[in-house]
């Protein structure tokens, strides 16, 4: 149902993914995010037959469907880089990303922009990640690319909405390219999410600059430094500087229905409860 919100956590696909559905299940979860290898390592070994079965079995039988999840990939590809090597070796890794979404029947795959790492201008590196998935998109079918926003430490890109523009302005397919808005990363980028001013603000620009029909997903995220520290440190939900006020209002805003909404908090002993509370927002 499109008029409604998918609720969930990055939950374990700890001993296959097939576990990853009954784990959001447990919580209360509407919606996931996992890594569908591991994600500190260039190579995995393949996803065989019977995880990719199972895994599509537990979905069914817990009603998760393919607008409910939300994977991400690892945190050594960066799609941006300006070395040959490491770009071949990012290609690589995302492209397996991708085939392995594809054989789970998922539709959208989470990833962070890349790093210019201070050899390239940041709109080369743009330029390289639009590339990156020109490629990829080219040698798979039907999952979305969908880029997250960073909250502008180091060197990163995709940390203002014109990089998020500019990376699908040079996308060729723009039915399969798409952003995650992480709330945390945001606020740390200085896009005021935390008064209710500021928060029409930011969608406004939002929507201008690159446009509602490219939103595929949220991370929920508090944030543990200030507005605009570029510092990307996660807090529990209404335990940060954002405050409750702020997710009470994404939990009704109709904009952000039927997109998976995934906590990444760092307390996993609380996602049952904070699940609980944003649901209860909700009416």
């Amino acid at each position: 149902m499109a008029d409604k919100k998918y609720i969930g956590a990055h939950v374990s696909a700890s001993g296959g993914v097939e576990n990853a559905p009954v784990n959001a299940a447990e919580i209360g979860a509407t919606a996931f995010a996992l890594f569908t290898k591991n994600q500190k390592q260039w190579f995995s070994k393949a996803l065989t037959d019977e995880n990719i079965e199972n895994f599509k079995a537990n979905c069914e039988k817990l009603g998760f469907g393919p607008d409910q999840i939300l994977p991400h990939d690892s945190y050594l590809i960066n799609l941006g880089h300006p070395e040959e090597d490491g770009l071949r070796k990012s290609r690589a890794a995302f492209l397996d990303e991708m085939k392995r979404a594809e054989l789970l029947g998922i539709k959208l795959l989470n990833f962070h922009p890349g790093s210019h790492l201070k050899k390239i201008t940041e709109d080369e590196c743009l330029q390289k990640v639009a590339e990156s998935i020109n490629i990829t998109l080219e040698k798979t079918k039907d999952v979305v690319a969908v880029i997250e926003n960073t909250a502008g430490q180091g060197s990163n890109v995709g940390f203002c909405f014109e990089h998020l523009a500019r990376i699908i302005e040079l996308v060729d397919d723009k039915s399969r390219v798409g952003v995650c808005i992480d709330t945390c990363h945001s606020w740390a980028a200085g896009y005021d999410f935390g008064s209710a001013e500021g928060y029409e603000k930011v969608w406004k620009e939002f929507d201008q600059i690159v446009g509602f029909q490219y939103l595929k997903g949220i991370h929920l995220n508090d944030a543990k430094k200030e507005l605009g520290s570029r510092v990307d440190r996660h807090a529990p939900i209404g335990q940060g500087f954002m405050g409750y006020d702020t997710f009470s209002r994404i939990m009704k805003d109709d904009r952000l229905n039927g997109i998976p909404i995934i906590l990444e908090t760092p307390d996993t002993e609380k996602w049952a409860e904070e699940i609980d509370w944003l649901k209860g927002e909700m009416e």
